[in-house]
């Protein structure tokens, strides 16, 4: 069965990431809800997307809400998932019968959140209201009124309220001036309109430094100039090629030899992830993890499709956001990167139907928009299977949250230098869920208060591994603190709060 889940963002009243609603569906349920009738096949869906694609490549350590109805929520289907992470949001069709009661009282006892979907007040969901922490509201569909006499009724129980369907600054303006703790909408993806605003130096340099790495052939001499100039260039691109998300054995110092080792590609990667924070200043963070994701997105989905250039496809998914990253109408600010025709194209609706570029910026905006009728026929267009799909969004989504964290990690944060080494290690491991098992590793590189090993699967962060080698001098309990895909292979750094034991053994 073919599984499409993509993920929206819920924020706090600081515009901070607070959690993500996952939507999920299978190729054979054509709907353009989230809404799950076939209650075998909501099982199968659901279980699918967490075997196949994975929860830690979703929602990166923050909360997931689920929709559940009423066969999910009496099948006990949410201990799949631990409490800390996810929020069981009852649809408005669940009755709250005496069945439905126990199942929602035993969720609670376990510590799950419990949140009330599609709320408007009636007395027979009272009884749910009892047990709820959250009421979710939809805005547009709610009179203001109405919402103002919500808020004041049940903030005053204790229960906290999500505004969905947020979607403009005046509106989310409005909701957080009524109260609302959490929102949801497409607010910070929409700029308020600006009528000749000029560009800051630093967002200009940004903008001219993506205009040049989109190009088929970049003028590396020309580049290598261009970053050398600018000090906050200089030192991302350093930081990020001597980041976790590479293993190199030594230290890069120089702005040739970065740009070397991470060759074209790598430059044109690095470059975006060094501009987006610039670009995106002041805006939810949010929105440059979307611009990685949906650049990816667009990328790997160009590369299956054999859309040829590839390399313009992860151009078209971030400059898709450029209007909200630099709050310059869409048109004006494609022309100041001086973006490739058939991104202008694509990107304003003046692209002819059938167009490849324009076939692969739709189908994964409906994606996001968890609309999987339309992808189901935007895949078929681009002769590609559905159930790729899937695989390639849980793929871009680690590779930003990945990317992100090399980029913008502090440096001189390890009071110890590493050093490399050469040998292999078994080690015990052990996740939150207590499993556990034997692996051996190889090591990377050590000091005495860390390693870094190269394993053939994945570890969650954080897991928790042991390992004792008296000729490696290595021994204690350490914790994962990252873990990265690194060609067929996981990369993964472990803090041995404790110490490592490590003595650097001769001829090691």
């Amino acid at each position: 069965m073919d599984v499409f889940v993509a993920r929206q963002p819920i924020f706090d009243r600081q515009r901070q990431l607070y959690a993500y609603r996952l939507l999920y569906r299978s190729a054979s349920c054509q709907s353009v809800t989230d809404r799950i009738d076939d209650p075998t096949a909501a099982v199968m869906v659901l279980a699918n997307t967490l075997l196949a694609v994975g929860i830690e490549n979703l929602v990166c350590g923050r909360k997931a809400f689920l929709k559940f109805d009423r066969s999910l929520l009496l099948g006990g289907l949410h201990s799949v998932l631990p409490p800390e992470i996810l929020v069981v949001e009852l649809l408005d069709s669940v009755e709250p019968d005496a069945e439905v009661l126990a199942a929602c009282q035993e969720i609670c006892a376990q510590g799950y959140t419990c949140a009330l979907g599609e709320f408007v007040p009636h007395p027979r969901r009272e009884p749910l209201v009892r047990l709820a922490k959250l009421i979710i509201v939809d805005v547009g569909a709610t009179s203001r009124q109405d919402q103002e006499h919500l808020l004041r009724t049940y903030r005053s129980l204790g229960i906290a309220l999500l505004a969905e369907k947020v979607e403009t600054q005046a509106e989310f303006e409005w909701a957080l001036g009524a109260g609302y703790d959490y929102f949801e909408g497409y607010f910070f993806a929409r700029p308020a309109a600006v009528v000749g605003r000029r560009i800051p130096a630093a967002r200009l340099t940004c903008l001219r430094l993506l205009a040049e790495v989109q190009r088929i052939e970049s003028d590396f001499e020309l580049l290598h100039t261009f970053i050398s100039r600018d000090v906050w260039l200089s030192y991302s691109l350093l930081l990020y090629v001597n980041s976790a998300l590479f293993s190199h054995t030594t230290e890069i110092r120089t702005i040739k030899h970065a740009m070397t080792v991470l060759g074209e590609e790598g430059v044109r990667h690095w470059a975006v992830l060094a501009a987006l924070p610039v670009l995106a200043k002041d805006k939810p963070g949010e929105l440059v993890t979307l611009s990685l994701v949906r650049a990816r997105f667009c990328e790997r989905i160009a590369d299956v499709a054999r859309v040829s250039p590839p390399n313009l496809g992860f151009l078209l998914g971030l400059f898709s956001l450029l209007e909200a990253l630099t709050e310059i109408p869409i048109g004006e600010a494609l022309a100041k990167v001086h973006s490739a025709p058939a991104i202008a194209a694509a990107l304003t609706g003046t692209a002819p139907p059938g167009d490849p570029y324009l076939t692969v910026y739709k189908m994964v905006c409906r994606y996001e928009m968890g609309d999987w009728e339309a992808v189901s026929a935007l895949a078929a267009a681009l002769d590609i299977q559905a159930s790729q799909i899937s695989g390639v969004y849980a793929e871009s989504v680690f590779w930003a949250q990945q990317a992100l964290h090399a980029t913008f990690r502090k440096i001189n944060t390890r009071r110890h230098v590493r050093q490399a080494a050469t040998g292999e290690l078994r080690i015990l491991w052990e996740d939150r869920a207590e499993a556990e098992g034997f692996i051996v590793a190889k090591l990377m590189n050590g000091s005495v208060e860390g390693l870094q090993l190269l394993v053939s699967e994945k570890m969650a962060v954080p897991s928790y591994i042991r390992c004792h080698d008296t000729k490696l001098g290595i021994s204690g309990r350490g914790r994962v603190r990252y873990c990265n895909y690194v060609k067929g292979k996981y990369l993964i750094g472990v803090e041995f709060r404790g110490g490592t034991g490590w003595r650097m053994p001769p001829g090691l």
